[in-house]
């Protein structure tokens, strides 16, 4: 079974966003929103195994036709409109995770005219999705499609890479200076734990920080340790961590992994998990 999780660059146009939850059918398992980013995260999935390519290219075309990402000011990075489409093998055979990606990727660019950054296992050398953004159109050039972003959609990266967890820290305080000083401290960039990818990000319209994380090595770094790190740097400064936000779903595995203390402060439960989504959707 494969994963679909497109990143799309609108948060705060409700109506648009339900039109494009209504776009991917039933293949959709959650939509996390968020303002201050200006951004939503889908995740798709289904027993079929084209469930989630087929969801994600209805999702690409409804895009196209709401945003404009000119008219974008989020605080999240981003490349274009559908922003970022990684597919993830719910299994054992991540060469089909590998297969749709590129496929995904060839129709995009022959559909939309958008230029494709490949990603993780997608691409031959395995490039990483933040090394595309920052060389995207001056050291690297497009894999699929023009060579120029388009003018309204700008581009997309498409990838193929193993399950992750996106989690945001809430800080009590709107010093992003302090999130961003917690944000270097824990990615592994700069010396911090392994696989974890980190963003101080300002939420301006509620008065708070947070430290946004992509934890892309869950077997070295998973959510618990991930989180318990960030609240010891925000208590070490006299701060505290308010809210564990997890963006789309988890594995049921990683949340296995997670202590009953910890699930109980971070608001943890079953329902988070893809596993769980997708037995009410079967059943």
């Amino acid at each position: 079974m494969l994963e679909c999780v497109p990143n799309v660059s609108e948060g705060r146009r409700q109506p648009v966003i339900d039109t494009l939850a209504r776009a991917c059918g039933s293949a959709l398992l959650d939509v996390h929103t968020d303002a201050d980013h200006h951004r939503s995260v889908f995740t798709l999935a289904g027993p079929g195994e084209r469930d989630a390519f087929d969801a994600a290219s209805r999702l690409a075309e409804a895009v196209a036709e709401a945003i404009d990402i000119r008219e974008h000011d989020g605080v999240h990075p981003r490349l274009g409109a559908l922003d970022v489409a990684p597919f993830v093998a719910l299994g054992n055979r991540p060469e089909d995770a590998v297969a749709a990606a590129r496929a995904f990727a060839d129709w995009v660019w022959r559909a939309l005219d958008v230029p494709v950054f490949l990603y993780g296992d997608a691409h031959p050398d395995h490039r990483s999705l933040p090394e595309v953004r920052h060389d995207a159109f001056v050291r690297c050039q497009p894999d699929l499609g023009p060579p120029e972003p388009h003018p309204r959609l700008g581009a997309v990266a498409v990838g193929a890479r193993p399950p992750l967890v996106a989690v945001n820290c809430w800080l009590d305080d709107d010093d992003l200076t302090l999130a961003d000083s917690i944000a270097r401290a824990v990615r592994e960039r700069d010396g911090g734990l392994r696989g974890v990818r980190a963003l101080g990000l300002e939420l301006a319209s509620r008065g708070a920080v947070q430290v946004s994380m992509n934890l892309v090595e869950l077997e070295a770094t998973g959510v618990e340790r991930a989180c318990t790190e960030v609240r010891r740097l925000a208590q070490a400064s006299g701060r505290e961590v308010t809210k564990v936000e997890v963006v789309g779903l988890l594995p049921c595995a990683e949340l296995a992994r997670c202590s009953k203390p910890f699930r109980a402060w971070a608001g943890l439960d079953d329902e988070l998990t893809i596993e769980a989504r997708l037995a009410a959707l079967t059943s």
